[in-house]
């Protein structure tokens, strides 16, 4: 009898535990927070939408958008890609709990948006080091969910599909909350970026630190 293989990244039971599809939601407007704020504030480029960048990329080459945003568009999908790699590590090697790699995420987040609201980010370098801090914590939150929350291209194609069929699932109420999520994250992000510039890095840390606290609250243990 063949040994079932342990799935690469962690997922959620079909039953859907709502503490887990909010943590999911929490997520989602994290990413739509870290993108929003990463494009107004740091460059015409994305943290998280991967696919966005590559477009970015082949549009700098044939000498379209601003100057300098090939650095960004690569230096985004470099450090993406290391955070994936890390997400990848902590998880398959390290055994690190979900807990513990959002905590990670959490801290790079934090470590950006203190930078930003202390004004310490003055030059282009600045810039792309702060770039890479967001989009490393944008790569390890895709790599460590096996539900999108920082690309929804597949999403929003399945979730429309099965509305034109009336095929509705049981879980697509979460699903159009994370799409929303998203949305929302943004809008604050740009509202905040207008109103309190100095914060505007630090909305993409208070959904992220929400979600490891769901994370948290579910891993602990009950009483009989």
């Amino acid at each position: 009898m063949s040994t079932p293989t342990r799935p690469s990244t962690p997922g959620f039971p079909a039953g859907l535990d709502p503490r887990g599809e909010w943590a999911l939601l929490l997520l989602s407007a994290a990413s739509g927070a870290a993108d929003a704020f990463v494009f107004i504030c740091v460059g015409q480029v994305f943290a998280g939408v991967m696919t966005g960048n590559l477009v970015l990329l082949g549009a700098s080459a044939a000498g379209g958008g601003e100057q300098g945003v090939a650095l960004r568009v690569i230096t985004a999908l470099v450090a993406y890609g290391i955070g994936v790699m890390c997400g990848a590590w902590m998880n398959e090697h390290l055994r690190w709990s979900l807990p513990v790699m959002l905590l990670v995420e959490v801290a790079l987040l934090a470590a950006g948006a203190v930078l930003w609201a202390l004004e310490l980010i003055t030059s282009d370098v600045d810039r792309l080091g702060l770039l890479v801090l967001i989009a490393v914590a944008m790569g390890i939150q895709g790599r460590i969910r096996a539900t999108p929350t920082n690309y929804f291209t597949g999403t929003l194609t399945a979730l429309v599909g099965r509305a034109a069929l009336r095929s509705w699932e049981r879980g697509d109420r979460w699903v159009a909350g994370r799409l929303s999520a998203v949305v929302v994250g943004a809008a604050v992000t740009a509202l905040t970026v207008r109103r309190w510039p100095d914060a505007a890095a630090l909305v993409a840390v208070v959904p992220a630190a929400g979600a490891l606290l769901v994370e948290l609250l579910r891993r602990r243990p009950t009483g009989d």
